[in-house]
């Protein structure tokens, strides 16, 4: 066995830690609203948890605000609840059949806790990467031991092990400074 094949395992693991960190990050309010802020809130509808986005037409017709349009209109009573209940910032009001979100200017202070909340979110994937990274030497020296990965292969995977976490690391790196500058810019 190469240690190659023990890397290119990790990868796509890595890929999937850095896809989820993309998608945490869209959920973190700029002074601009998206979609993404309410597609996930989970609806009691009729005895099933379901996800916002699978119950109706979700728009931003405005900067500060979220326009949803039920599929039916016997969800909007579950929608409006589902709203409430999470710390979005804004209580949901119904027109007619459409459920809008006005959203506040962010405060300095709310904008300050949303950057620690990026940051938290950055190091929760950086120890995951580090994790995969241990594993992924654990697997290798043992592959030594075994006589599977000769020694001088196993100081080139223990670089591009590093290589690799360094490269995610930046990606890393660079979109919390490109969310965390929104969050200020916004």
């Amino acid at each position: 066995m190469e240690y190659k094949e023990i890397i290119n395992r990790i990868k796509p693991e890595m890929d999937k830690v850095f896809v989820f960190l993309d998608k945490e990050l869209a959920k973190v309010r700029t002074g601009r609203v998206s979609p993404s802020l309410v597609e996930d809130i989970i609806v009691d509808l009729f005895g099933e948890r379901l996800p916002l986005k699978q119950l109706g037409v979700i728009n931003t017709p405005g900067p500060r605000e979220i326009a949803i349009q039920p599929w039916d209109k016997s969800y909007i009573e579950p929608i409006q609840s589902a709203l409430s209940k999470t710390g979005i910032g804004a209580n949901p009001v119904v027109d007619k059949d459409i459920i809008r979100i006005y959203l506040p200017l962010l405060s300095e202070e709310y904008r300050k806790e949303l950057i620690k909340v990026i940051a938290d979110k950055q190091e929760e994937c950086r120890r995951t990467l580090r994790k995969l990274r241990e594993d992924a030497w654990r697997e290798i020296q043992d592959r030594t031991k075994e006589g599977e990965i000769r020694e001088d292969d196993k100081f080139r995977a223990k670089d591009e092990l590093q290589d690799l976490i360094d490269e995610y690391g930046e990606k890393i790196e660079k979109i919390g400074e490109k969310k965390s500058k929104e969050v200020m810019d916004g």
